[in-house]
């Protein structure tokens, strides 16, 4: 299975738990408190390191530091897309007052656009990825080590 293929199928895949546990919590009225975004890093850092795992054993002695990399990248910004598509769509057309809400926890008479939060989603989906990586090679690479 080609490495694009493997990368798409848990993007949608994480992207798939991160739209289920943002629904969850709006059924309780969570979905408004910034606190329960952690756990996002958290859906996002299993599907990184099951991505990454999976890519190592196809690709056996072959695999490389690049290899890996490029995986972790591809999967994290394809779930990062989607997920922030569904949650344009959701702030925009499912929830009128979902805006107002996620911003009354600032503080301060600041007037946001849905474009920046959005903006703004994106971005973090884009720095988890990319620190969620670097961070899993470290356990994935070759090692030169004699000691």
């Amino acid at each position: 299975m080609r490495k694009l293929d493997v990368s798409f199928r848990y993007g949608l895949i994480i992207s798939g738990l991160l739209i289920a546990y943002f629904l969850m919590l709006s059924v309780f009225g969570l979905h408004v408190s910034p606190m329960f975004s952690l756990f996002n890093a958290v859906i996002v850092a299993f599907g990184i390191f099951e991505v990454i795992k999976t890519v190592k054993i196809q690709a056996g002695s072959s695999f490389s530091y690049a290899m890996g990399f490029g995986t972790g990248i591809i999967t994290g910004f394809i779930a990062t897309l989607i997920f922030t598509a569904f949650f344009i769509l959701y702030a925009t057309e499912i929830s009128d007052g979902f805006l107002l809400e996620l911003l009354s926890f600032s503080s301060g008479n600041l007037q946001i656009s849905i474009g920046l939060v959005t903006f703004i989603v994106a971005i973090m989906g884009f720095v988890t990825t990319v620190v969620l990586t670097l961070t899993f090679m470290q356990l994935f690479k070759r090692s030169y080590s004699i000691a």
